[in-house]
């Protein structure tokens, strides 16, 4: 393991990000709600559980494959409704998400990487969202990284304002009246339908939320410290099974950082990747375009290319 390294430049040391920080306390205390008796219901276990799988693949089929590495094309509509979701999950606004992961590959694990786990693991997982950082709030930042996000006006809209909080605070409003309208529906009183609301207001929602950041945050760090590494990547990227897992092919992350452009983490037998499984079946169903294999087959391709091609004929 590379020496630690002392607290990136970019951080203004001491300048505490209070906005993040009081929502994640606020969140992780919030789970204590799911310790009441009362708010337990499985139909809200069951609605987080889902919700865990579409919203987090709102992170990392749109964000991740689609938005940041341009893996993947879907039609204009489908790209909207991602990113809707994935406003949901207050994981911060396309362009800023990009913008920061692409600054990561370059600088992965040095100095300058936003979130590497060479400072401290606390750092990589949360630290590094808790302090305020010239990244962060530097726009120019923005345009250099995710051009292509910030000339769509629906993306620079939703930097120019707060309308992304508030598509977070409808969304959990409509879980408590989808709540509270299968309470009343099931033959309950208002009580009933009160107790139903709050149940996936609490679990539906707000677990959720908690539980699909530390998924995404466990790629950042975990998956920076355990696993093994099939590839010399100059970083500390490993492949990490259990994030693997939880995050449906985004721990393997070796590979990943060794073809980043590839829409598919999948190099060996056991390397699951479900979130390329359902990239093909967008692609089957005629919702996906211009899926980006895998290196070597793009190599492959090349190379047949060329040797089909006429003996005078330029091969870029």
């Amino acid at each position: 393991m590379t020496p630690l390294l002392p607290t990136p430049d970019h951080v203004v040391r001491g300048a505490v990000h209070w906005p993040y920080v009081i929502t994640f306390v606020t969140l992780h205390l919030s789970l204590l709600l799911v310790c009441v008796p009362w708010l337990f219901s499985w139909t809200a276990v069951i609605t987080m559980l889902v919700g865990v799988h579409v919203f987090g693949q709102s992170i990392t089929l749109c964000y991740h494959r689609m938005l940041t590495h341009r893996s993947v094309r879907v039609p204009l509509w489908l790209e909207r409704v991602f990113v809707f979701l994935a406003l949901c999950c207050l994981q911060d606004t396309p362009a800023k998400w990009v913008a920061t992961h692409r600054y990561h590959h370059q600088y992965s694990d040095q100095d300058k990487d936003p979130h590497t786990p060479r400072v401290t693991f606390l750092w990589s997982h949360i630290g590094w969202l808790m302090q305020r950082s010239a990244a962060e709030y530097n726009f120019e930042l923005f345009h250099k990284y995710a051009p292509d996000i910030l000339k769509d006006r629906f993306y620079m809209n939703l930097e120019k304002s707060m309308r992304w909080a508030w598509i977070y605070v409808v969304h959990a409003l409509l879980f408590f009246a989808a709540g509270f309208g299968i309470g009343v529906a099931r033959g309950g009183d208002a009580l009933e339908g009160l107790r139903m609301g709050l149940s996936m207001l609490v679990w539906a929602a707000l677990a959720r939320t908690v539980i699909v950041w530390h998924i995404t945050w466990s790629v950042n760090s975990l998956s920076h410290l355990f696993g093994y590494a099939s590839y010399d990547t100059g970083d500390e990227s490993r492949n990490n099974w259990l994030v693997a897992l939880l995050s449906v092919g985004e721990g393997w992350h070796n590979n990943h950082h060794h073809d980043p452009a590839s829409a598919s983490n999948h190099h060996r037998w056991w390397e699951f990747d479900l979130t390329y499984y359902e990239i093909c079946l967008l692609e089957r169903l005629g919702l996906a375009t211009a899926v980006v294999p895998p290196r070597h087959r793009r190599q492959g391709k090349r190379q047949q290319g060329a040797s089909q091609a006429d003996p005078g004929e330029i091969i870029p």
